[in-house]
């Protein structure tokens, strides 16, 4: 079965919005080769409306490496409820019900669906059992606006299943849904 993995930039106080502004000074030989060998164990990347279109916005201008013709030639899963088409090469509007849907292509043989960013989908997969991991890629930035990567999302039992620390400071946290109940 493919798992549906989740992978978010964060800084310390919980700001992942807009990761293009605080994220690209801790870039290093070991940050990109984590991101490579994570895009390339997936098969399929699972978006929402938002990511999409950040997406779409800028990766099909980039071409020419290995990172980006991968990102651009992939399956693109797209959930919206407003989109009414997506255009960016190899994407399709999943429809119906999201859980059903993420059902489905988990069943299907194949790679990883990775997730980048933990927003609506991500905390609609989780509330149902959807989601296999969650990446936290940690930067050492605090710019005092954070409210934390998983605000509203229902309550969810995590046990810690990595840790791979990186140059300059960024740690990235792997979690995955744990039975273990708290008190």
């Amino acid at each position: 079965m493919r798992k549906v993995i989740a992978s978010v930039f964060t800084t310390l106080d919980g700001v992942m919005d807009n990761p293009q502004d605080w994220s690209f000074s801790h870039v290093s030989d070991g940050y990109l080769r984590y991101a490579r060998d994570q895009l390339f164990a997936a098969d399929a990347l699972l978006m929402g409306r938002v990511t999409y279109e950040g997406f779409a916005g800028s990766w099909p201008s980039r071409t020419g490496d290995e990172f980006s013709d991968r990102i651009n030639s992939m399956p693109k899963y797209v959930a919206s409820t407003t989109l009414g088409s997506v255009t960016w090469t190899n994407s399709r509007l999943l429809a119906g019900d999201l859980a059903d849907a993420v059902r489905a292509l988990k069943q299907q043989p194949g790679g990883d669906l990775l997730m980048y960013g933990c927003g609506p989908v991500a905390k609609t997969l989780a509330a149902h059992g959807l989601l296999d991991e969650v990446r936290l890629w940690v930067h050492p930035v605090v710019l005092g606006t954070g409210s934390g990567p998983f605000t509203g999302w229902p309550q969810t039992q995590l046990a810690h299943v990595a840790t791979h620390p990186l140059d300059k400071g960024v740690l990235i946290l792997s979690y995955a849904p744990s039975t273990v109940s708290q008190p």
